[in-house]
């Protein structure tokens, strides 16, 4: 949310610099929360840093895509004095850049393919309800699994979490955000990640567990039908056919983990240098203007 336009404007030593935008998320397709007011702002911020960049880059195709969508659509609802070809231009000066995920090291541990992760914020975003109707349902089921609830949560658990506390205790073997190298470890221990995000322009919590070995089930959508194959994906918000692939899963066998090693250091600093370098060329070919 950086306003990059101002910045150039308010410093102009800094308005002559070649700029690289990276836009993490975007605010036309982040979710509104139930405390928030909808408003065009943030939106238009987006707007004009990113015109105001000489590259732009993007974590994913669904980031840079819904992104580019929804600056057609504000556009279109604007009365008049909309300057031509802005699209265009957005568009031409648009990268796919992720961000690398440094693979877990897996030291000696074993697989628990009945152990469920969730590693994701308990906030609205992530639709942790979801998530937690189908662990009730599961363990209505009969089957027997394992849970680790992870990430960070607010002070006063929300009531999903509750829920899964209060009904499911004997199952949870970790519930909290874990110092680093405990983290790791069940990211190489659990057999299954799960994510019932609303929201995920890259999603590098399932990326790291699929690294360390888990498999995902993830909601077809966003950014993760980039990453995952047919299998690893769900209807999203569906919790019955959720339920249902656990269920299969755990009774059956879990599918092997993806391959995500396209989301490594090795595989994209070569793109992220591509991009600088360009920028620094196309600064050389910029003329010069005299102050004297």
């Amino acid at each position: 949310m950086v306003d990059l336009a101002t910045l150039r404007g308010l410093h102009p030593h800094l308005a002559a610099l070649p700029t690289l935008y990276y836009v993490h998320e975007n605010q036309f397709a982040y979710p509104l929360g139930p405390q928030q007011v909808d408003s065009v702002d943030p939106q238009m911020v987006q707007i004009y840093a990113a015109l105001a960049a000489d590259r732009i880059a993007f974590n994913s195709a669904f980031n840079r895509d819904s992104f580019l969508e929804g600056v057609a659509t504000l556009l279109g609802r604007m009365p008049d004095a909309v300057p031509p070809g802005i699209g265009d231009r957005l568009t031409e000066r648009s990268a796919i850049l992720p961000v690398p995920i440094q693979p877990t090291a897996v030291a000696g541990g074993t697989r628990d393919p009945g152990l469920i992760l969730w590693n994701h914020r308990w906030e609205y975003d992530k639709a942790p309800e979801v998530f937690a109707e189908a662990m009730l349902a599961l363990a209505g089921s009969g089957v027997e699994f394992r849970l680790a609830l992870l990430g960070p949560r607010p002070a006063n658990a929300p009531e999903p979490l509750q829920k899964l506390r209060e009904a499911l205790g004997n199952r949870i073997i970790a519930d909290g955000k874990l110092p680093r190298s405990e983290y790791d470890a069940l990211l190489g221990r659990a057999g299954i990640v799960v994510s019932t995000a609303r929201h995920e322009f890259q999603g590098l919590a399932v990326l790291e567990a699929s690294a360390a070995g888990a498999t995902p089930l993830v909601p077809d959508a966003l950014a993760y039908r980039e990453q995952y194959p047919d299998a690893c994906r769900y209807p999203q918000g569906d919790v019955d056919t959720l339920t249902q692939r656990l269920q299969a899963w755990l009774q059956q066998g879990v599918p092997p983990a993806p391959d995500v090693r396209a989301w490594t250091p090795g595989r994209l600093e070569p793109d992220w240098r591509e991009i600088l370098d360009d920028l620094v060329m196309d600064d050389r070919k910029r003329p010069r203007v005299s102050r004297g």
